[in-house]
């Protein structure tokens, strides 16, 4: 699938899903899935790094887990997500790390919050760009925490607004996190490119979850939006248990796992 049939999905009505992947083996898996988009995620700060929020994630990690998801994606469009001051600071930088991306062999990149002018300048030069607002967490300081957006009119209006200037810049597709889902419904009507929820209802065009909290393996909280399909931290602690003990008690390695 390519970017610009996307468009076409949401002039069909057909849903879109997007996942975040990490590593060759996550990304080998959704692809075999029949995933429609990858996002390498600066969720990665946290899922895999450790961290308490996603700001201290740098270009050279996000590019380093974007070669390897990228060869695990297969035919899947891999989309990178910018990392905290590597578009923010001016343009020239913002079009180096943006294009570092390309570089590797990502098809795009997202980035956070209303910037049209940024948009529009890496559009013109070739870098297409998934836009994201609503709960943006590389601005989790200046919004107080992960809460939910738009609940008043005005910041309402504000973020349909953002929304038609992304899609007037150029952006392909808007992430629309943390947001009602009357919300979403208005701007995804008011706009012609695909939106992508997370914790925005059921009126977006698609939706993205985290690898990690889709399948259960990252369980430091649990946002009201994620729906666990499966509990692999549960079955992967319990399987780490057996072999510990089996190892232990001498019952592994056995005959049929051992060259003689």
């Amino acid at each position: 699938m390519e970017l610009t049939d996307l468009v076409k999905k949401k002039q069909r009505g057909e849903k879109i899903a997007m996942i975040t992947a990490y590593d060759f083996t996550q990304a080998d898996i959704a692809r075999e899935a029949g995933i429609d988009l990858i996002l390498v995620g600066d969720s990665l700060s946290m899922v895999i790094d450790g961290n308490s929020s996603t700001l201290p994630v740098s270009m050279d990690i996000m590019l380093y887990h974007t070669g390897i998801v990228l060869k695990g994606a297969g035919a899947v469009p891999v989309i990178a997500d910018m990392p905290f001051l590597s578009y923010q600071t001016d343009l020239p930088s913002a079009i180096k790390n943006a294009g570092a991306f390309l570089k590797k062999g990502a098809k795009a990149v997202k980035i956070e919050g209303n910037h049209p002018k940024l948009v529009k300048s890496l559009v013109s030069i070739g870098i297409p760009v998934m836009g994201h607002l609503g709960l943006t967490p590389q601005s989790v300081n200046q919004l107080g925490g992960y809460h939910l957006q738009g609940k008043d009119e005005q910041s309402a209006k504000e973020l349909v607004e953002a929304a038609k200037q992304l899609e007037q810049s150029g952006a392909f597709s808007i992430v629309l996190e943390a947001v009602p889902a009357y919300l979403a419904k208005l701007i995804t009507e008011s706009i012609s490119i695909p939106t992508i929820g997370i914790g925005a209802g059921v009126y977006c065009d698609g939706q993205v979850l985290v690898y990690h909290d889709l399948l259960g393996l990252f369980d430091k909280f649990k946002p009201k939006f994620v729906k666990r399909y499966a509990r692999l931290r549960e079955i992967a602690v319990d399987a780490i248990k057996n072999y510990s003990s089996e190892v232990k008690t001498g019952k592994f390695p056995d005959e049929a796992h051992s060259w003689n």
